[in-house]
């Protein structure tokens, strides 16, 4: 069973965790920060991240604590918090690409791309891309990329990235976890190709009391309740992120979750579906990315 005592120090590692300020995000940077990280928290409200990091220090940490404004809902927004902290940081430890939207009415990207593909996948993707030579520069930094148990019935659809068809919001969410996923295995392929030490490794935390649900009605969330079973509290879903992020026994192309069918329990090597293995999707969706960033990486 391993838990965040078995986090290893973690001082003089710098960590960026996207959404840091809530849910998921906001324990994974807690228990870094507390193994003596130096954890930036990236996100859109500053007022949340503030009150964020006012509630780590509150319960104490060994580490230290900023705060840094990213909206992966506009790649300029993406390019920005990037060239600021290349500006600012000689390294780069540990990237968790955690932020997420989930189920949100039907809503656009600055680029115009459907909220959750766009936030989860090509916000994270462009962010990957441009802090990935200052992870190459730095000794055993990782890339941690979260996706849900939900890929697991997804696909992706090519013609109706941007809604152009219909909008179903719970479809649209699990495709951009199934994206996620994709990335995080063919991230892994090309640095490997490349001979490069960063791992791409991906992580999913299962059934959460998260915001994550916010956009969903009551009566939506019981049913969720009662088709999966008791939802974990964040401190604990949290721990596969944890997990993939500094545990030794974690190797790049996998995915970690909790053992108990990915919904519950304590961090496990998941067995990841068929959907997230194909090579020619991967490639694919790899290089509409490049496309609508502009930007190309270990090609």
């Amino acid at each position: 069973m391993w838990t965040a005592k078995d986090i290893p120090n973690q001082k003089d590692k710098t960590i960026i965790v996207t959404g840091g300020n809530t849910g998921i995000g906001f324990e994974t940077a807690l228990a870094l920060y507390r193994a003596g990280a130096k954890v930036i928290i990236a996100c859109r409200d500053k007022e949340k991240a503030d009150q964020a990091i006012k509630e780590m220090k509150n319960r104490k940490g060994n580490g230290s604590l900023e705060v840094s404004i990213l909206d992966l809902s506009s790649l300029d927004s993406v390019k920005q918090f990037a060239d600021t902290f290349m500006q600012q940081h000689q390294g780069l430890d540990l990237l968790i690409n955690n932020a997420g939207v989930a189920t949100p009415p039907e809503s656009k990207t600055n680029e115009g791309f459907e909220m959750q593909f766009g936030v989860n996948f090509l916000g994270h993707f462009y962010l990957t891309g441009l802090l990935y030579p200052l992870l190459l520069k730095t000794e055993n930094s990782r890339i941690i990329t979260l996706s849900s148990n939900g890929y697991q019935t997804a696909v992706i659809d090519f013609e109706n990235l941007k809604a152009e068809k219909d909008y179903d919001a719970l479809r649209e969410y699990r495709q951009s976890k199934l994206a996620n996923l994709i990335f995080s295995i063919e991230l892994d392929r090309r640095i490997k190709a490349k001979g490069h030490q960063v791992l791409s490794i991906a992580a999913q935390p299962g059934a959460n009391n998260t915001e994550l649900t916010r956009h969903l009605s009551a009566e939506a969330i019981a049913i969720g309740k009662e088709r999966l079973g008791t939802f974990m509290e964040p401190w604990q879903g949290a721990l596969s992120v944890l997990y993939a992020a500094v545990s030794e026994q974690a190797s790049g192309g996998n995915m970690y979750e909790p053992e108990e069918s990915g919904l519950r329990g304590y961090p496990t090597l998941a067995n990841i579906q068929e959907n997230a293995m194909d090579k020619k999707v991967a490639q694919k969706l790899w290089g509409l990315a490049e496309k609508i960033t502009g930007l190309e990486f270990l090609a």
